[in-house]
């Protein structure tokens, strides 16, 4: 059988997830709303938990429309920018493993969520926390109990990006650094906040790009997984 379907403008890998371990994903920009639904649809008859990432309100809105009215359970986050489309028959599995995502300010929820939603599609346990960056190092305390038992941190910051480094320093655990475009003119759209990361003296911090909290969303799942499936000596 072919590993992809002809969908015209899309070429659809639906062989991804036995080699990656997860479906492939849809990118939403610069896609039209049609195609985006056509892909969905195509992933609906194979019975796939289709996502997609950076819908905007348009598009969400007319997904949301369309699903409705097909009678498909369906899960949209404006502020994530996220579309999931559910499997009309899921199978029933357990959380892959438990991932945390962490945010230093309010104003990095759009890419902290959407860090969320890709996490919690890769079928893990998803603890959020938001808004303890090193402003206010007290609030980081309060919260460091909570993230002793987790696989994986997926931490968001922008600004000068520090956050990352200082909750590596407690946790023995991978810590994915995303940087966002979050902060002020020398902040050069999250330049800075990436370059601080990806110097961080943290040694268990790793870093993705700017603004790409479905990159981080993914590989944390991938880790969660992983030690989920790890032996047990």
């Amino acid at each position: 059988m072919s590993e992809f379907l002809d969908l015209d403008e899309v070429q659809l890998d639906i062989g991804r997830q036995d080699r990656c371990g997860f479906p492939e994903v849809i990118y939403g920009e610069g896609k039209t709303k049609e195609t985006i639904l056509k892909t969905f649809q195509a992933f609906a008859e194979k019975n796939v938990d289709a996502f997609a990432t950076r819908i905007n309100a348009e598009k969400g809105e007319f997904l949301q429309q369309q699903f409705t009215a097909q009678g498909l359970v369906f899960r949209y986050n404006q502020v994530a920018r996220t579309f999931r489309l559910y499997p009309a028959n899921p199978v029933e599995t357990s959380p892959t493993g438990k991932i945390a995502v962490v945010s230093a300010g309010t104003s990095d929820a759009p890419v902290a969520e959407e860090a969320r939603e890709t996490a919690l599609w890769t079928g893990a346990e998803v603890l959020f926390i938001q808004d303890v960056g090193v402003a206010g190092p007290h609030r980081l305390q309060a919260k460091l109990p909570l993230l002793r038992d987790v696989a994986v941190v997926v931490v968001v910051a922008g600004m000068e990006g520090a956050l990352p480094s200082v909750i590596g320093g407690h946790l023995s655990c991978p810590i994915i650094a995303v940087p966002t475009s979050v902060g002020y003119g020398a902040n050069f759209g999250g330049l800075s906040a990436l370059l601080c990361m990806l110097n961080s003296c943290a040694s268990n911090v790793t870093v993705v790009n700017i603004d790409a909290g479905f990159k981080a969303g993914y590989v944390a799942g991938l880790i969660a997984k992983s030690a989920r499936n790890a032996p047990v000596s």
